[in-house]
């Protein structure tokens, strides 16, 4: 008798446990998803204030490329700086170091093109976008000018809750292209945002398929602060030889 009462209780109380996940689960679930839809609109609200008045940006950084393959961490260390005018948009990265090495080097996009100078061995690699052009500026404005809600234009995103960066309690955003093309080079970025700022202090680039990423940390941003016309000007000699890739 003892049994059956004890099994008779066992089983209400697997069936009320039941009940509450078919009844009260969705519920729960739903919330979760309302409060997520409210934390990013919140968030890219803040990036289309930031963009509205976006005219220039510079900081200190730090791109990490990692090969899963071999388990190697490729490390670059420089000053990056973004100016917008009109439509058009510039980006010098002045890279400095080199896996603890100094090794000066320049990425420049201005003028729809992007331009790598290697002091070393004074050359300018030419790389027109061509078709790309609205691709490339896209990576650039990542979290940096860039309209919160231009980001849903070309990316499904996903608010992924915080996260503290550099004593900051981030936003961290999953984005996941929607052009084919750019899904071929990266599978989804991901993007600590500084609510406070609207801009990005970390991001991070998967590629498809292989387990590589590069991770970039940003200090010391600068906004909206006057920049010298010759920062985005490639410092080349006589000797500097200019060449672009066929195909």
């Amino acid at each position: 008798m003892f049994g059956e009462v004890h099994l008779v209780k066992l089983s209400c109380s697997w069936l009320g446990c039941l009940l509450a996940m078919v009844l009260v689960g969705p519920q729960i679930l739903r919330a979760q998803n309302e409060n997520s839809g409210a934390a990013l609109e919140k968030v890219l609200t803040q990036m289309d204030t930031t963009a509205k008045t976006f005219s220039s940006a510079q900081a200190d950084f730090v791109w990490d490329q990692f090969q899963q393959v071999v388990n190697d961490h490729d490390v670059q260390k420089g000053k990056i700086y973004f100016r917008r005018s009109g439509k058009d948009t510039q980006m010098m990265a002045e890279i400095n170091e080199h896996n603890g090495q100094t090794t000066p080097k320049y990425l420049l996009y201005s003028a729809g093109k992007v331009q790598v100078y290697e002091p070393k061995v004074e050359r300018v690699t030419t790389y027109p976008p061509g078709k790309n052009k609205a691709d490339v500026e896209s990576f650039l404005t990542l979290g940096f000018g860039g309209g919160g809600h231009d980001l849903l234009k070309a990316f499904d995103v996903k608010y992924l809750g915080t996260e503290r960066v550099e004593n900051v309690d981030t936003a961290k955003l999953d984005l996941i292209p929607k052009s084919k093309s750019i899904r071929g080079m990266f599978d989804h970025f991901v993007l600590w945002i500084d609510p406070a700022r609207g801009v990005s202090l970390k991001q991070q680039a998967f590629e498809p398929g292989t387990g590589d990423y590069r991770l970039t940390t940003y200090s010391n941003i600068q906004l909206n602060q006057k920049l010298p016309d010759n920062v985005f000007k490639l410092k080349t000699t006589s000797k500097t030889q200019f060449v672009s890739p066929q195909g």
